[in-house]
């Protein structure tokens, strides 16, 4: 009997335990589904005057060319058939300076006035030469004459030959001096003899540089002006051997200044070297520019991207991204001043933005904080554990 009692006990025992911890097993397995759905929806509220304070913007996804391009450095250079040193052959004092630096000029302005004496005697030999030459013609036709006759001798006859190819020699150098000076032999009379050389430009383009002032000597040969022309840029940039096989001539460019990624501008391969840089293992690619501008200077560092493909992929502004730990989180809204955080991969970055790919499910028609997501962190996080 006594026996039978403490069976009946243990196995009262017994049930009453085993439902005890399956009500625990129950209740820690609720919990942790709610931890669980707590973390996957973390939201954040924010006021008006905390929006406005941290100038949180919002936006969507957009699809940008980013794993398809080929990032490379260069800087922009001018052929040297667009940029002009400007001098003179002889040297003189400065009468006038028609431009000022930064101006544009049409080649064949005249720039400036040199007065100089030795550009009057070219002149007056010229004019001297010429009537001589014209007497000296007259003679050789009559000693043909005369030669042709057998009237006058051989030796006379050779004379006044050689005398006219001297003066004809003579004149086509002094003509060919006074070009070099400005001046049109042709046009050239006792009556218009120029007392002053004019310099002109070369080129068209910008004046660069003016190392003139009123009344000074020039010196002969020196360099005067300094005329680029802009319109004219190209690209050299340096690709190295691991990506040459990627780079063909007629392909697409983005480039911007190297201290603003934020202003691109189109271009296209033309060339591209056939031997490695000194002592690099790269090589140059050349690349036209598309379009004309005025906020590139030779010289200026660029970063470009050459477009390989034309794929497209879902992405956001980089700072849209925010860090935790490991994990990558972007902030939706789910109402108003209403934020929730989404767990999110991330690919390649370029142009400041990045691939993202959504692990957790974003509400329908919920727009993206892209600018003001690391405030709305650190107000989930209370500062504790983000980067």
């Amino acid at each position: 009997m006594k026996n039978n009692i403490a069976i009946i006990i243990l196995l009262f025992l017994g049930v009453v335990s085993c439902k005890n911890n399956d009500a625990e097993a129950s209740k820690a397995e609720t919990s942790k589904e709610t931890a669980t759905e707590t973390a996957t929806t973390a939201v954040v509220t924010f006021t008006d005057a905390q929006i406005k304070a941290i100038d949180l913007q919002l936006g969507n996804f957009e699809n940008k060319n980013l794993t398809t391009t080929l990032k490379i450095n260069g800087k922009l250079s001018l052929p040297p058939q667009y940029q002009a040193q400007v001098s003179i052959l002889t040297g003189g004092v400065v009468k006038n300076i028609f431009v000022q630096e930064g101006e544009f000029v049409n080649k064949g302005k005249t720039l400036a006035t040199i007065a100089n004496t030795e550009v009057i005697q070219l002149q007056q030999d010229y004019l001297e030469n010429n009537a001589n030459l014209s007497y000296l013609e007259k003679e050789y036709l009559r000693q043909k004459e005369l030669r042709d006759d057998n009237i006058n001798a051989g030796k006379t006859y050779q004379q006044s030959q050689r005398e006219l190819q001297i003066a004809q020699a003579k004149k086509e150098t002094l003509k060919s001096k006074l070009a070099q000076l400005g001046i049109n032999a042709n046009n050239l009379s006792s009556k218009n003899i120029a007392s002053n050389i004019a310099i002109s430009a070369p080129i068209s383009g910008y004046i660069q540089h003016i190392n003139l002032t009123m009344g000074k000597f020039a010196d002969a040969n020196a360099v005067l002006f300094e005329i680029i022309d802009n319109r004219f840029l190209h690209l050299d940039l340096k690709v190295f051997e691991k990506d040459i096989h990627k780079i063909k001539i007629g392909q697409e460019i983005t480039f911007s200044d190297a201290n603003d990624v934020s202003h691109s501008h189109p271009a296209k391969i033309y060339a591209i070297n056939k031997a490695f840089e000194p002592n690099e293992q790269a090589v140059l690619v050349h690349a036209k520019i598309n379009e004309t501008t005025e906020t590139v200077l030779p010289g200026m560092y660029v970063e470009a991207r050459v477009k390989i493909d034309n794929a497209n992929t879902a992405a956001l502004p980089t700072e849209a991204i925010v860090n935790n730990g490991n994990d990558h989180f972007i902030f939706v809204t789910t109402g108003k001043n209403i934020f929730q955080q989404i767990k999110v991969n991330i690919g390649a970055s370029d142009l400041g933005y990045t691939e993202v790919k959504v692990i957790d499910k974003i509400p329908a028609n919920a727009r993206v904080v892209i600018k003001g997501a690391y405030y709305l962190l650190s107000e989930l996080t209370k500062g504790s554990g983000e980067e």
